[in-house]
């Protein structure tokens, strides 16, 4: 029926319902299938009913998490983690939060899994990461997913949903005249995906021509830096001082991209900076968390600039691999604009960290 939602439309559901704490069943090509909850948002009544469904519930962490545990992870990339007997919603969050890490170090022993597939367990995790949670799921086999999502008015999905690294197409909803300090001929347009992610945004300053290159800056979201002026990062004075140029250029595009914390989320991020406090520089902070360095997809950024016409681009930029990945995407770049602006003593450290293991030319 024309009324039952599609794939993405259930992709947009799955990630409502983990970030409630409602489970999901997700299933595979072959038809095996789990139930699926997320670590962060778990509580006491389904983690008892998870393990009363299932002796062979197991909670899965991504490698980066398993290192700081100290935990096998035998299927490379995360690490299938057997409940123990008395695990509680404590001992849970403590696997997947590493708030307490350093208060409480010795978590295990952790157990991990070495048989059987996880493929699963990989999609569990990459559609709490979608969801901005923390990534790490509980997962418990099911024998009849179907049935058992049917019986427990569950979103059932297809694995491969959650794993698919397509991008989700883009769609033009709105523009519209904006005048800005640096320039009264600006405008705003507003792009939506189809999977009900985040909206993204273009800031076009002036009438760029579409057949040269347009100086152009990929700008992720900072709500501490761009709003509140936090002097941790460099975020707000890259966003006016990109925007001021292009202002006295007559032209350009700003896409606000919102992918804030470099992809993982506001509140992960705090989390992060919570980590920083404790000694850990940014990348450390994230793999405790359990994400990868830098989880954000700029390929989005490349589809918003292909539907608005431009093929070249001047980017403003301090980071190589975004020249690298616009190329990759069939952007062309023809040249790239530094913008070192907004270093504070504050922010010494998070900027060597960028340049020493990010690559940023500082």
């Amino acid at each position: 029926m024309a009324f039952a939602p599609d794939i993405n439309e259930k992709l947009a559901r799955a990630r409502a319902d983990i970030r409630m704490g409602v489970p999901v069943v997700l299933v595979a090509p072959s038809g095996d299938g789990s139930l699926v909850l997320a670590a962060e948002t778990i509580d006491a009544a389904r983690l008892a009913e998870l393990r009363a469904l299932s002796p062979l519930a197991v909670i899965a962490i991504t490698d980066h998490r398993a290192e700081t545990l100290k935990a096998r992870a035998y299927d490379g990339d995360l690490a299938r983690i057997m409940l123990p007997p008395d695990a509680t919603l404590a001992w849970v969050r403590g696997i997947a939060d590493p708030a307490d890490d350093l208060r409480s170090p010795m978590k295990g022993p952790l157990r991990s899994e070495r048989e059987g597939r996880a493929d699963l367990h990989r999609a569990g995790i990459a559609l709490v990461k979608a969801a901005r949670l923390l990534p790490a799921v509980l997962v418990a086999p099911l024998s009849n997913p179907e049935a058992f999502a049917a019986d427990n008015n569950l979103t059932l999905l297809p694995a491969q949903a959650a794993l698919d690294e397509g991008l989700t197409p883009l769609h033009p909803v709105i523009s519209a005249r904006l005048p800005l300090d640096v320039s009264e001929a600006g405008r705003l347009h507003i792009f939506r995906p189809e999977d009900g992610a985040e909206e993204h945004y273009a800031v076009e300053i002036g009438q760029p021509r579409r057949d040269a290159p347009v100086l152009a800056r990929l700008h992720s979201a900072c709500f501490t830096g761009d709003l509140l002026g936090s002097l941790k990062c460099d975020c707000g004075p890259q966003l006016r001082g990109a925007l001021a140029q292009m202002g006295a250029e007559g032209a350009g595009v700003l896409l606000y991209l919102n992918q804030e914390g470099r992809g993982i989320g506001l509140a992960n991020k705090m989390r992060a900076y919570s980590l920083q406090d404790q000694g850990f520089d940014t990348v450390e902070a994230n793999h405790r968390l359990g994400f990868e360095d830098d989880e954000r997809d700029f390929r989005i950024g490349a589809e918003i600039l292909r539907r608005m016409g431009f093929t070249q681009v001047r980017l403003m930029t301090n980071n190589p691999s975004k020249v690298a990945r616009m190329e990759d995407c069939g952007i062309t770049v023809t040249e790239r604009v530094p913008l070192k602006v907004g270093h504070t003593r504050h922010n010494a450290h998070y900027l060597a960290t960028k340049a020493k293991k990010s690559g940023h030319l500082l």
